[in-house]
């Protein structure tokens, strides 16, 4: 052996949840026992990294020798020993758990730089940011640049916030530094409760010191002295992480007293949230750490004049914050040359739902949705047809299968009704209907609703009301016009973000798919056979064998039938549950 091997565990959320501790743990014992040679065990290193993007194939495990990576799929602790011996001793790769094609073609149109040093770094070891760059970046603002030329460099870059509203993070920080006040704070939003969204808590769990360093930078810039991190409990993980990354951070001089001796202070302390979707909007957020109960203020003034305690306040969502550290470092020219002229750089999304490859991925800004789904993403499900995309959450809209074309940008996704948002991006194929889709992010803002206006507490129960009864065969003609009308209001009348962007998955779905929504209410029949209460269910007497599968799986007893002769389903007796569908191997039961 004459290369040094390196073997890395994805040990994100989704690692750890396939068992990534338990892997990590094997080749640590496993290298520990007398049979593996001394060389090896000197020459062995091992640690566990962040989230690797494709999480459907976790436990992902590298082993690096020299300039050579060998990725593992699937990896289970019974499968560790063969690792070692046939690569790690032998070296010879095992080709049978090697990742396959479409794993080099899910990396091959990202640009990272975010998670550029997540997966590749050990997030719990301060050292190993150090010797991939990290903190060179606060060397150079402490050292060689003024809090205005850091402010002018941001701008230059065309960093955009990256929590949803796209706001230019230049301005932001200029607008809080000319702000008058005694003391000034920077807080870190990383409260992210859209539904299939990771991206903010992968980068915490992966790289929570570049998150950190864009702090430091950022509160430099704009003359804070103290900085919050505004984190949901339910991310148990992403909080150890960076309770460790903040001691070590402090140990090390990058946070505390007189930071590189320039009599600058600066301490970040974390605040847990308790999974209120609302304190994602920035003055409920404010309202939260203050103590208060979560809820939004009228705006102006804004945060940047009077925000945390009355001061004034920059708030940055965690990918905006990690973005810095390498804008710093390479130039806003470096940055900006990715992305399109409004847009630069790169985003993070969260790629879920009925496609192929789901995981983290990070783009350009521009990239096609169609570059996303079928090349990164692989794809659709059991090669299904595309029926829309939804970005940006219960926010957001949905972009439909024939305009895979458009680009993925701030300024794009807005002329067709949707919003690049916080990162989200969940895949609908034709089994999707559109209507409980729309239903479905409803009852969740609905449900997140502060309560504090009324056109957000009423009015987006009114439009679940009504959502709820098209879904269940109740619908009136009338009921489209009525959903269009009081979504506007909702929209002009709401005091926050929530409220004014909760009608636009009911807005977008009925732009595009106005037929579904017509087929609900005039036919009583959802296309997509997914509404429960406008299905129905009997048995083909011609291909039923009389196996009684279908009898057994009933919960209600509806069904009836002697053994090798058709059966019949009581359909009063039905409750539409779908079991004798599933269960049927001969496709007897029909669904309509």
């Amino acid at each position: 052996m004459n290369k040094r091997i390196t073997i890395q565990v994805c040990m994100g959320t989704g690692g750890m949840a396939a068992g990534g501790a338990e892997v990590l743990a094997t080749f640590e014992s496993l290298m520990k026992e007398k049979n593996i040679p001394a060389e090896f065990k000197k020459e062995c290193s091992m640690h566990k990294v962040g989230c690797r993007g494709l999480c459907a194939r976790d436990v992902l495990v590298d082993v690096i020798a020299g300039d050579n990576r060998t990725t593992y799929q699937y990896i289970k602790p019974d499968m560790v020993q063969r690792i070692i011996d046939e690569h790690v001793v032998a070296g010879n790769p095992v080709s049978d758990w090697q990742v396959t094609d479409d794993y080099h073609k899910f990396h091959e149109k990202q640009i990272k730089v975010v998670l550029s040093d997540c997966g590749n770094i050990d997030p719990e070891d301060i050292g190993a940011y150090i010797a991939a760059e990290g903190y060179k970046a606060i060397d150079k603002v402490f050292n060689a640049m003024s809090p205005e030329a850091v402010i002018d460099m941001i701008k230059k870059s065309g960093l955009r916030g990256r929590g949803g509203a796209g706001f230019p993070t230049g301005v932001k920080w200029e607008a809080c530094r000319k702000a008058p006040g005694d003391r000034k704070y920077i807080i870190c939003n990383a409260d992210e409760g859209d539904p299939g969204a990771f991206m903010d808590r992968a980068v915490i769990e992966g790289n929570p010191h570049a998150v950190l360093e864009g702090m430091v930078i950022g509160a430099y810039a704009i003359g804070a002295t103290k900085g919050y991190v505004y984190i949901r409990a339910e991310y148990p993980l992403a909080v150890e992480r960076l309770k460790k990354a903040i001691k070590a951070a402090g140990e090390r001089g990058y946070l505390g007293k007189n930071i590189f001796n320039k009599g600058f202070d600066f301490d970040i302390k974390i605040k847990l949230g308790a999974g209120a979707f609302v304190c994602g909007e920035e003055t409920a957020l404010i309202a939260s750490i203050e103590g208060q109960r979560g809820m939004p203020r009228a705006k102006p003034p804004f945060p940047v004049h009077h925000g945390l305690w009355g001061k004034p306040t920059v708030i940055n969502n965690v990918e905006t914050l990690a973005n810095i550290p390498y804008i710093i470092k390479r130039g806003p020219e470096w940055f900006s040359s990715y992305g399109t002229e409004k847009s630069k750089g790169t985003k993070v999304f969260a790629l879920t739902g009925k496609v192929k490859n789901t995981g983290l991925i990070e783009v350009p800004m521009g990239i096609t949705l169609k570059e996303i789904i079928y090349d990164i993403g692989g794809g659709i499900e059991n090669n299904k047809k595309l029926k829309a995309v939804q970005t940006g959450g219960p926010s957001g809209g949905c972009i439909t299968g024939d305009m895979l074309d458009i680009n993925v940008d701030y300024e794009s996704l807005a002329k067709v009704g949707s919003i690049v948002g916080s990162g989200g991006m969940i895949v609908l194929d034709e089994d999707d209907c559109m209507v409980n889709v729309a239903k479905y992010f409803l009852n969740f803002t609905q449900s997140e609703s502060c309560g504090k206006c009324v056109p957000c507490r009423i009015g987006t129960k009114r439009l679940l009301e009504i959502l709820d009864r098209i879904t269940k065969g109740l619908g009136k003609e009338s009921d489209i016009d009525l959903l269009l009308k009081l979504s506007g209001d909702i929209k002009s009348a709401s005091l926050c973000g929530l409220g004014q962007t909760a009608p636009n998955p009911v807005l977008s779905t009925i732009k595009y798919f106005r037929e579904e929504y017509e087929a609900h209410i005039k036919d009583k029949q959802c296309p997509a056979k997914v509404c429960r209460d406008l299905l129905t269910y009997s048995i083909l007497e011609d291909f039923c064998k009389g196996c009684g599968a279908c009898m057994r799986a009933c919960p209600a007893g509806a069904i009836k039938g002697e053994k090798k002769k058709p059966h019949v389903i009581n359909a009063g007796a039905c409750i539409k549950c779908g079991s004798c569908f599933d269960v049927c191997k001969f496709k007897a039961v029909s669904r309509g």
